[in-house]
Order: C-alpha cells, then sequence, then structure tokens
C-alpha cells in the first residue's frame, strides 16, 4: 500500500519542476497577478517569467516580454490555461 501512496504523493518541488515552460499564474502579497510562461525559479522562489502580463484589480495593466519576480513578493503560484487567461 505505501508504494501506491508513494507514487500519487507529490511534493511542492515536484510541482515546481512540472510546471516549468507552462503557463502560470503568479500572484504577489500586493494583490497583483502576473501571468504567462514560467521560464524558471530558484530556491529562493524568485520567478523569471516570459510574455508576461500584469493584472491589476483583474484588469490587465501592462504586458511584458520578460519578467523577473523577487520570491519575497510572491504569494503563490498557480497553473494556468493560457487560452483562459487570454480570454480574460
Amino acid at each position: 500500500m505505501s508504494g501506491t501512496e508513494k507514487s500519487s504523493t507529490k511534493t511542492p518541488a515536484d510541482f515546481l519542476k512540472s510546471i516549468r515552460g507552462r503557463p502560470v499564474v503568479v500572484k504577489l502579497n500586493s494583490g497583483v497577478d502576473y501571468r504567462g510562461i514560467l521560464a524558471c525559479l530558484d530556491g529562493y522562489m524568485n520567478i523569471a517569467m516570459e510574455q508576461t502580463e500584469e493584472y491589476v484589480n483583474g484588469q490587465l495593466k501592462n504586458k511584458y516580454g520578460d519578467a523577473f519576480i523577487r520570491g519575497n513578493n510572491v504569494l503563490y503560484i498557480s497553473t494556468s490555461k493560457r487560452t483562459l487567461a487570454e480570454g480574460a
């Protein structure tokens, strides 16, 4: 039984490795969202993103080619479906 539990258990590190190169939403402590492709991140949760869009109160405010977000500002990282993000 522990074999099946072990195979279905994912750590946060596993999740972060699996979403590299995929569309994500990064929510900051200030409430601002950044949506784009996760390029890379480090152990301090510093994040590099590509094709980044900045949303304030749900409204698109800016578009950036590449963005770097300092890890201590990050509230959470979530996967997103790019088509839904673009349609919103």
